[in-house]
């Protein structure tokens, strides 16, 4: 096979005078085209991190939540824009003993503007007695409460606590409707999200008559 050589001066360079070597145009130019796409492929996945995330798109979507297994005094978790929605069915105790408490309430009626959609503005905070749809995080500072559904005297708690959150960052108490009780750090009554039921068995948090996806 037949080879070009390529003269070279004292100093390494290349002697200009000499016609182009072919091979050589062909590695110089293979060794662009895959510098190019090298570029490329650095490129793409550089670019693609301005690009939102699934995770990202989905946060602010309705989310569907199958409640069909849910138990009296059981509590479900789910995300929706980022923030935890709980989802609790409340036992007949638990919704009897709401009316017991309007009295310690700072809000018992849900009154203040901003945290209660208008068919949650009951004793229930809830379209049905039995499912309370909350945002765990507590309205003072943020912090999510935690869940203290048994009644009676309990670390923190009243000795005839009826069960519901207690904010673990300040002490703020919650009952069973998320309603904050008198006197306490937090502001307001837990968030309740715009949701709506699609069955008897399953809702939808994000959207409800007056938030449409």
């Amino acid at each position: 096979m037949s080879q070009e050589t390529i003269v070279v001066d004292d100093d390494g360079a290349v002697d200009p005078n000499l016609p182009p070597d072919p091979s050589r145009r062909f590695w110089v130019g293979t060794a662009c085209a895959v510098g190019g796409v090298a570029g490329v492929a650095t490129a793409v996945p550089f670019v693609s991190t301005f690009a939102p995330s699934e995770r990202a798109r989905a946060a602010g979507a309705p989310v569907e939540i199958d409640i069909a297994d849910l138990a009296p005094g059981q509590m479900r978790t789910t995300e929706w824009r980022g923030k935890p929605v709980w989802v609790i069915r409340r036992s007949e105790e638990q919704v009897a003993a709401l009316k017991q408490l309007d009295s310690q309430m700072a809000d018992p009626h849900s009154e203040r503007p901003g945290y209660t959609p208008e068919y949650a503005k009951n004793e229930y905070r809830s379209r049905k007695p039995d499912l309370f749809v909350c945002v765990g995080i507590c309205t003072h500072l943020g912090c999510s409460p935690t869940p203290r559904f048994a009644p009676g005297p309990q670390p923190s708690l009243p000795a005839d606590w009826q069960g519901g959150f207690l904010c673990p960052c300040h002490g703020s108490t919650f009952d069973m409707a998320g309603r904050v009780y008198a006197n306490k750090p937090a502001p307001d009554n837990l968030e309740v999200p715009p949701y709506e039921y699609l069955s008897d068995d399953r809702i939808i948090v994000g959207v409800d008559e007056d938030n449409k996806a």
